[in-house]
């Protein structure tokens, strides 16, 4: 078996990813904070994350298909480009001289969590389809340790620059990140996989993953708890901005920071967990990561202070990271490539749903002055997605519904 380490097709996707991921990160850090600093702006920026939200949830299905359906590879380039694209015409804005208005910002948020939507469910099939089945564990474990430490780039460069730097210079930075992705991407040897093609209607296409996780109960509630870790990141992307300028009395440096730390906390998963999974079993590792998220969330409620808010930022990025790389290598194992697009899109959509539900309930709070009030939903919501972990893994353990890693 030839090394992972020593494949320069890794050694490609990760300076791509690395590229996307710290202009992208900079510029993810940069437009909620000038949206929040706006009158109305925390208000703003929620209905604007419902908004985003629901356009995502209608077009991952179709995505979801796409990613099975075509080639990996032409995907993936085609999301760079538009990305180069899309940034590039707000920064030549910015570079002769208009200034930003609110609608600017909007656009520039929605099309970056679009792009998102695109890239990395694209990667995640890109992934399981080039690399062997015995290296996908170490893959995700590195693939962790890269995005994260491209987090800790962008979150530090973020709170240096944020408040220093027109945003016209960082959306260049942004674009120019896009291009040497998709020039790296370029490169990447690939010949799409043939499989048999079955006379299908559009709809029975798009609900794929759905047909295909119905026929195994335990194993999609499994994959759907173990999600709520990442739901619950995603949605506190709008309350944590609020946390810190309302509840923590601090500037755009402490959320930057809590980028920072975040990806440090991240990275630390992605060494050590897969460590962890040559030792004990997938599933049981993601117990353990989700019981860790769950309990750090919810101090957050009760110990409102800054050192506190650094070390249990530390914890839920270790909770969440771990998840994800220990849930990525149970589903690349477990979901056929030829269907991993449509499982994957599954969960994205149910999640996507989740934070719409979520999201216009926080809204509703932060609007009301009750930051805290979201924080305890979440806590709720994760207690009992651990729950439902814990009992599916026994149900596993006592009646074998669904087999060994690899064995689906």
């Amino acid at each position: 078996m030839k090394s992972l380490y020593k494949d320069s097709r890794l050694h490609k996707v990760l300076a791509a990813n690395i590229l996307s991921s710290i202009g992208s990160g900079i510029t993810m850090v940069a437009i909620p904070w000038l949206l929040i600093a706006e009158k109305n702006g925390d208000v703003l920026f929620g209905y604007a994350s419902i908004a985003v939200t629901v356009i995502m949830l209608l077009v991952t299905p179709y995505i979801g298909m796409m990613i099975d359906r075509s080639s990996r590879k032409k995907l993936l380039l085609v999301g760079e480009i538009i990305g180069f694209g899309m940034v590039g015409l707000f920064a030549i804005w910015g570079l002769v001289g208009y200034s930003y208005e609110t609608w600017h910002l909007l656009i520039i948020f929605g099309s970056s969590s679009l792009y998102y939507t695109l890239f990395y469910p694209t990667l995640f099939a890109f992934n399981q389809e080039i690399f062997e089945k015995n290296q996908y564990k170490e893959l995700n474990g590195v693939m962790e340790v890269q995005g994260q430490l491209s987090t800790v780039l962008s979150g530090g460069i973020a709170s240096l620059l944020v408040t220093k730097i027109d945003l016209k210079w960082i959306l260049l930075v942004d674009s120019l990140t896009f291009l040497g992705a998709f020039l790296l991407l370029l490169s990447i040897p690939y010949s799409r996989a043939k499989y048999e093609q079955v006379s299908q209607t559009f709809v029975t296409k798009m609900l794929g993953g759905y047909h295909y996780m119905r026929k195994q109960p335990v194993l999609f509630w499994f994959l759907l708890a173990s999600f709520m870790p990442f739901i619950g990141i995603m949605v506190t992307n709008y309350v944590f901005p609020i946390y810190v300028e309302e509840i923590l009395k601090a500037d755009a440096s402490v959320f930057g920071a809590h980028s920072m730390i975040y990806g440090i906390g991240a990275v630390l998963a992605g060494i050590f967990i897969p460590i962890l999974l040559s030792k004990i079993d997938t599933r049981l590792s993601i117990v353990l990561t989700v019981t860790l998220f769950t309990v750090a969330m919810t101090m957050f409620i009760f110990f409102p202070y800054i050192p506190i808010f650094y070390l249990l930022t530390v914890f839920i990025a270790f909770g969440n990271a771990g998840t994800r790389v220990a849930r990525n290598s149970l589903m690349m194992d477990s979901i056929p490539n030829e269907k991993i697009g449509r499982v994957d899109s599954l969960y994205r959509v149910i999640g996507y749903g989740m934070r719409i539900v979520l999201l216009s309930v926080f809204t509703s709070a932060v609007s009301g002055a009750n930051v805290m009030l979201p924080f305890g939903l979440l806590s709720v919501v994760l207690i009992i997605s651990s729950l439902v972990i814990i009992l599916s893994l026994k149900i596993n353990v006592h009646k074998n519904d669904y087999v060994k890693d690899g064995a689906l």
